[in-house]
């Protein structure tokens, strides 16, 4: 069998992360079997649908390197739509139906008649199926055997008119003529499978092989809603600065698994390894914490110039400046947005020279008096002058640990009435790296000079 999938999203709506991994799914599924992955835009809902719902979903696939082998419209499909609505109805299969519709009476000048709880009977015309009233059982390669008693359903409505068909005649008709072999999709599709079978018995159409996804579900274990707070939207995570690769990797993992330890996979090494029979038959539940983690991982995966280029394009540091921080970003931030708030709040002071305070300087002190600082500060300026002009993080903590260690002893202050006039000296911040990465980045000769500015206040 010659796989083929699709993902059949309609643009009634943001790009949602249940579509995003649903879209996964398909792919990994049909690029594992050497199959065609296809992409359905379902924009028969003339009124829901819209332009920018549909760019988005386009530009969240391309984002996440989801590349179709086809692409289909399906609202350029109707003439093909009515053309089997026809004939269905020709064959005795389906029939025109005549429908009561209640709607609300309204006089000529759009004023509401006397009895507001008045309802005119409109006659419309609807298209049928013939239900054949029988059982039906199909195979989900995910949950097994499902079975259901169409009896209940009675002569269920596939179109509104011979051009206006709906969801369920216009997936299978579309479905069938694309040449669709497996429909991966959401769980709560499964209530829909029955019609969709009927409706392929009567058009003469091949059952594609089903399976159900579990649902995405929030920390509270109720599905993913923006209703309850949830960020839904794929284009959001983006915009926060997550990466692509990380994104995709999560997904996968939420309602798949290898059969292994391994946490962290490529899109092509996911290819390699998917399996419809590791999917999960329980809800996959959402975890930021654990996203994030992911994200941090991939994004320490790329080379400096990549990294300082995503970070740029959050805000408005030169590039430059983010290079000489790349590898402190790296260690702490687990998106770009976060990055970059890095840099604005706690790292600013690498770039601008910092604007000091004399009060915040001697804060450590023991008693209210600049005598300590101005001595911690001179001893630590002797230590650095030795330090070679390259000094580590590590080299800094090496030579100065053991003067502010001596003073811990002595009890007077302690670490902190040396290191923080230090940090301070250095950074002109309440919050900001430890002092020995700030001496390392900050280079010796521009160390010196801020830790001279410090001790010029305390004169």
């Amino acid at each position: 069998m010659n796989v083929k999938t699709r993902i059949a999203p309609s643009p009634t709506g943001r790009f949602h992360i249940g579509t995003a991994r649903t879209a996964l799914f398909n792919y990994l599924y049909a690029k594992k079997t050497g199959g065609c992955f296809c992409i359905r835009i379902e924009d028969t809902d003339k009124e829901r649908s819209k332009v920018e719902y549909e760019t988005e979903i386009l530009e969240g696939l391309a984002w996440l390197g989801l590349e179709a082998d086809e692409f289909v419209r399906q609202s350029e499909r109707a003439p093909r739509h009515a053309e089997l609505l026809q004939r269905l109805i020709d064959e005795g299969k389906a029939y025109i139906s005549d429908e009561l519709s209640h709607e609300r009476a309204f006089d000529t000048i759009d004023r509401p008649r006397r009895d507001m709880n008045k309802v005119m009977n409109l006659r419309t015309q609807v298209i049928r199926l013939k239900n054949p009233g029988k059982e039906i059982t199909f195979r989900d390669e995910i949950r097994g055997d499902i079975t259901f008693d169409t009896t209940e359903l009675g002569d269920f409505v596939i179109a509104r008119s011979i051009s206006d068909p709906l969801y369920h005649f216009a997936v299978v008709v579309d479905d069938m003529d694309m040449g669709i072999t497996h429909v991966i999709r959401g769980e709560d599709h499964i209530s829909n499978t029955p019609r969709q079978i009927l409706i392929q018995g009567a058009l003469g159409a091949p059952r594609p092989i089903y399976a159900h996804l579990p649902l995405i579900l929030n920390e509270k274990r109720a599905k993913m809603s923006k209703r309850s707070g949830d960020t839904v939207a794929i284009m959001d995570y983006r915009a926060e600065g997550l990466l692509p690769e990380a994104f995709n990797n999560y997904l996968a993992l939420l309602g798949w698994n290898p059969g292994d330890e391994r946490e962290y996979f490529t899109l092509p090494e996911l290819c390699e390894a998917f399996s419809l029979e590791r999917v999960q038959r329980s809800g996959g539940v959402w975890n930021r914490e654990k996203l994030l983690s992911v994200n941090q991982h991939w994004m320490r995966e790329m080379d400096d110039a990549m990294f300082a280029k995503e970070v740029h394009g959050m805000g408005d540091f030169d590039i430059d400046s983010i290079h000489k921080v790349v590898s402190l970003l790296k260690e702490r931030a687990h998106t770009f947005k976060e990055a970059h708030d890095m840099l604005e709040a706690d790292l600013r002071c690498l770039f601008e020279e910092p604007a000091l305070d004399r009060t915040a300087l001697v804060k450590k002190e023991p008693v209210d008096r600049a005598g300590l600082t101005k001595i911690a500060l001179s001893e630590l300026k002797a230590h650095i002058t030795s330090l070679a002009d390259d000094a580590t993080a590590d080299d800094a903590k090496s030579a100065l640990m053991p003067y502010a260690d001596a003073e811990e002893e002595k009890g007077k202050g302690g670490r902190g009435a040396v290191l923080w006039p230090l940090r301070y000296a250095l950074s002109g911040q309440e919050r900001s790296p430890d002092p020995f990465t700030l001496i390392a980045l900050l280079g010796k000769g521009d160390t010196l000079r801020r830790i001279d500015a410090a001790l010029a206040l305390l004169s």
